[in-house]
């Protein structure tokens, strides 16, 4: 029965997007990206031999998270093809070119046909989920055909579905799984009380991979320059301001932080990164500011000076904010004032205070770091001028604990790959002995 409704469901998303394609980017670009993709898979995969390792990522986010795996079964069995399916265009569009897959598709919606035409095609040695992305067909014919199912740097909460009364067929879903990697004691709480026992607790994969990016981060020297212009020259002649890095702001964030950025009467630099580049919300932002600003465009291409009475700096180039962090004392992270907040362990890495909207009960990393008192939510304009005032005067064990806390918890590919390897070597066997 739910089977049925879960696949009457999805017959209406698709055709629903399919309706808006013609109106809508991201929804024609879900459509386009599926349309023949058998023929397209085929054409790919025609004349590989090696075993094929399958990664699903639902979008960049997972993508990031689920990386450092990616790469180190590539070192490991590098013999195995890996092929790597995006649920969302923001993934798909981003990475489609990346290096560390041999084959990169969008996933074809999961209906019964296309899930055992698929399987067919791939044929995988063994698949993985990352983090929250549960196909009810594709894990039936896994289940089936016996592949192992991996799941990792999964998160589980009282209210999802799997905890519910009436939430047997999602309670299903997850035995389909051979194992699942958890993030935390409560995940692992919450799937022992409905007998789900191939567990691990192994934290999160994106605290290796911010780790990788803060190694290999770049040089900004605009960044640096911006940091070393002195708005107030003569307080603080020959020292280096202090910066506020703001990553993926939206505007719910904007509405706070421009009037405390007229308001502040401390020496402070920020650099500001939206999240979606749009040139008339930049505008106006700008506009908005009472202090000086600028766009890093502007002087990449030396339409424009880097006056030392610049205040704020706003970037509109992609791909630069993970390496910004380097440059920052404090940093306020965007999406909290809606769905989401952003990575927060891109900052994290470099030891600083972080402040964020009130959203960000479901960030584990976020609830931990508000505990330890190295993180602040606020709601309001005052409360975040309260809590950054006081940590401007001293940030110190914020600094420490922030960085720390990500030194502490890197290590979580080094545990699904054990599970790898117990699969790849020992094929068949019950894996609860590894929980």
């Amino acid at each position: 029965m739910f089977s049925g409704l879960y696949n009457t469901g999805l017959f209406a998303y698709t055709t629903l997007l399919q309706l808006a394609a013609p109106f809508n980017p991201k929804a024609r670009q879900w459509v386009d990206g599926r349309r023949d993709w058998a023929a397209n898979l085929r054409q790919k995969l025609s004349g590989n031999t090696a075993p094929v390792v399958w990664f699903h990522a639902a979008s960049l986010g997972e993508f990031e998270q689920g990386r450092p795996v990616m790469e180190a079964y590539r070192l490991q069995y590098p013999d195995h093809k890996i092929l790597l399916t995006f649920f969302s265009p923001s993934g798909y569009e981003v990475r489609k070119e990346y290096a560390g897959a041999d084959f990169i598709i969008y996933l074809p919606s999961d209906t019964p046909a296309n899930a055992r035409q698929f399987l067919s095609l791939v044929r995988p040695r063994i698949v993985f989920f990352i983090k929250y992305e549960f196909w009810y067909n594709y894990l039936r014919e896994l289940k089936a055909a016996n592949v192992p199912v991996v799941s990792f740097s999964a998160i589980f909460r009282p209210n999802q579905l799997f905890f519910k009364p009436w939430g047997n067929f999602y309670r299903t879903l997850l035995t389909y799984f051979d194992h699942i990697l958890v993030q935390n004691q409560e995940s692992v709480q919450l799937l022992d009380a409905i007998s789900i026992r191939n567990v691990t607790l192994a934290g999160d994969t994106r605290f290796d991979r911010v780790a990788q990016v803060a190694a290999a981060r770049k040089e900004i020297p605009i960044a640096r320059a911006f940091k070393q212009t002195f708005n107030n020259p003569p307080d603080n002649a020959g020292q280096l301001q202090p910066l506020l890095v703001v990553g993926s702001a939206w505007q719910a964030d904007m509405d706070v932080l421009i009037p405390f950025i007229n308001e502040f009467d401390k020496p402070l630099k920020v650099i500001i990164a939206p999240h979606n580049i749009h040139d008339d919300e930049i505008d106006r932002w700008q506009s908005q500011l009472m202090h000086p600003s600028v766009r890093y465009s502007a002087i990449a291409t030396a339409r424009t000076s880097l006056d030392r009475n610049v205040q704020v700096l706003f970037i509109d180039n992609v791909g630069l904010l993970s390496s910004l962090y380097q440059y920052g004392e404090f940093a306020y992270i965007g999406g909290a004032f809606g769905k989401g907040l952003h990575n927060i362990l891109e900052a994290a890495t470099f030891g600083m205070p972080l402040f964020f909207g009130p959203n960000y009960a479901k960030f584990q990393e976020a609830v931990d770091l508000v505990r330890d008192e190295a993180a602040f939510p606020v709601n309001s304009l005052a409360e975040f001028k309260t809590a950054f005032t006081k940590l401007y005067a001293d940030r110190t064990d914020a600094a420490r604990i922030s960085r720390d806390y990500v030194q502490r918890n890197i290590g979580a590919t080094g545990k699904v790959m054990e599970v790898v390897n117990f699969f790849l070597n020992r094929p068949g066997e019950s894996t609860e002995d590894m929980a």
